[in-house]
């Protein structure tokens, strides 16, 4: 139930927004008194918001915190359903362990036992290729090829798409330092082919997003740096491996599953422990905020039912489109940033099917399908081949990812159109045939952020004027990584830099 500890009526807050004084005598004040002790509001419930009060506590467990959410629950796009015997991720299934952030917060949390590997059986993604399935070579990470021959030997290019990759080496290095899009990189070092069907699907199905857009500086950074130093990132994989650093990648094929973990309840639990780890009291669901006002040196939060509190430090861990809102009147300049920036819808089709009425007998984690397949599904995902107990051995859940960048057309579909679209991409491509036993439609609008051309400089105008306004912080997948590691390291940083 919520608690209505920290708010008050609003007309109060009119009447004494002159005379702080009068805040202190009608003790509306949050729960605040009159000593210099450091009060923090999160605005927004979801990972990146009980991330940082995560850590603000564990930095401080005499901090008072509040964490205002605007719905029924935590974890935001992060969530679980679980239907007789099946257990359905509605987002991400799992998160990787580098950078650190994720696993290092779920050993302070002391939740780290109850983590769990991928299967060690029956790993690997795949592609479409002409209509069937085709494995990812071994040790390809992305756009890098840890080992040469699985790529003289794949099938998913061409002698000549093959011969212009190993020429790798010999293409000059880029001397201009401004950004360059995903497309731009890929096609100007491997060429057109590989971007085509094998590089751009894979970047594609991590951001959902149009690659000729994305920017090199905002998501593929180290792929930069590798050309920059070595000139060709074939000279930086041998220099990698003389070092042992690609001992994980050579070993891999497509995603590093081993470097992943999940939880055995699916990955829900992951914000309720974060939830559970704070002060009783200290979340407060059903709570949207309306406003936040400069009042003397603390700031008025106002929520939408009219009730306020005062606090010292502000954290906005909302979407960009809401924190923009937020902001218009106090960092008008990031407000337009922020919203400015583009995100991208997608329809996860979750389904519960028969292991026999899978004609492909393939164990593998999932596929992604290239644009140029010209197919209704971005990719699937085998939730119950990646981790024991999330189905009946009998049965496989399959994720199918619908719209994105490139198709959001298809999102103007029913639910039960979708799964119909779904069906029928499955059943041409794994020979799925029959009825499922369960379906589910999760619907994720606007919620993955485009990091297109130029993000690293919208970033870095946002963060100062926000650096201008004390007291306001801001931390968004939209801002400096997607994916649940990434968010937990910014939300770590973020709770250093809070007095």
């Amino acid at each position: 139930m919520r608690s209505e500890k920290p708010l008050f009526r609003q007309s109060l807050v009119r009447s004494a927004l002159d005379d702080t004084s009068k805040l202190h005598s009608i003790g509306i004040l949050s729960g605040v008194s009159e000593e210099t002790e450091s009060t923090v509001a999160i605005v927004g419930g979801g990972l990146s918001g009980l991330a940082t009060a995560a850590h603000l506590h564990l930095k401080n467990p005499d901090r008072k915190l509040v964490v205002l959410e605007s719905s029924h629950r935590v974890g935001g796009v992060i969530h679980t359903e679980r239907i007789d015997d099946f257990v359905l991720d509605h987002g991400a299934d799992m998160f990787a362990l580098n950078p650190p952030a994720a696993i290092n917060l779920c050993r302070q949390l002391g939740i780290e036992d109850r983590l769990i590997l991928p299967n060690q059986t029956g790993r690997g993604a795949m592609i479409v290729h002409r209509g069937k399935l085709k494995p990812l070579p071994d040790g390809f990470v992305l756009m890098r090829a840890t080992k040469m021959l699985p790529i003289l030997t794949t099938g998913l290019l061409s002698l000549r798409g093959k011969l212009r990759m190993v020429a790798e080496a010999r293409v000059p290095k880029r001397t201009k330092i401004d950004d360059e899009s995903v497309a731009s990189f890929v096609r100007r070092r491997l060429g057109n082919e590989v971007l085509q069907r094998i590089v751009g699907p894979l970047v594609a199905g991590i951001y959902t997003a149009d690659v000729e857009k994305l920017s090199m500086n905002a998501t593929m950074k180290p792929f930069v740096e590798m050309e920059r130093q070595y000139g060709s990132l074939t000279r930086a994989t041998f220099a990698r491996r003389r070092s042992g650093q690609d001992s994980v990648e050579r070993n891999s094929t497509g995603a590093r599953y081993e470097q992943f973990r999940a939880f055995p309840d699916g990955m829900i639990e992951l914000p309720k422990r974060l939830s559970e780890s704070l002060p009783a009291g200290t979340v407060h669901l059903q709570c949207g905020v309306q406003s936040i006002q400069r009042l003397d040196d603390r700031w008025l939060v106002q929520d939408t039912d009219g009730g306020s509190g005062l606090y010292d430090n502000v954290v906005l861990a909302t979407p960009a489109r809401v924190s923009s809102r937020l902001l218009l009147d106090i960092a008008p300049a990031a407000a337009a940033e922020l919203a400015s920036i583009e995100s991208s819808s997608t329809a996860i089709v979750m389904m519960a099917v028969r292991r026999e009425d899978i004609a492909e007998k393939r164990r593998m984690f999932g596929f992604v399908v290239p644009p140029i397949e010209r197919r209704r599904i971005l990719a699937a995902s085998f939730a119950s081949e990646k981790f024991a107990g999330r189905a009946p051995q009998d049965h496989v859940i399959v994720r199918v990812f619908i719209g994105g960048t490139l198709q959001p057309e298809l999102l103007e579909n029913d639910d039960e159109t979708l799964v119909d679209i779904a069906r029928s991409e499955l059943a041409d491509l794994i020979g799925l045939r029959g009825i499922p036993v369960v379906t589910r439609v999760v619907r994720w609008n606007n919620a993955m952020p485009q990091y297109t051309l130029g993000h690293v400089e919208r970033v870095q105008r946002i963060r100062e004027s926000i650096d201008s306004t004390p007291g306001i912080h801001l931390i968004s997948n939209a801002l400096d990584g997607v994916g649940i590691a990434p968010v937990i390291a910014a939300a770590e940083k973020l709770a250093n830099q809070i007095d």
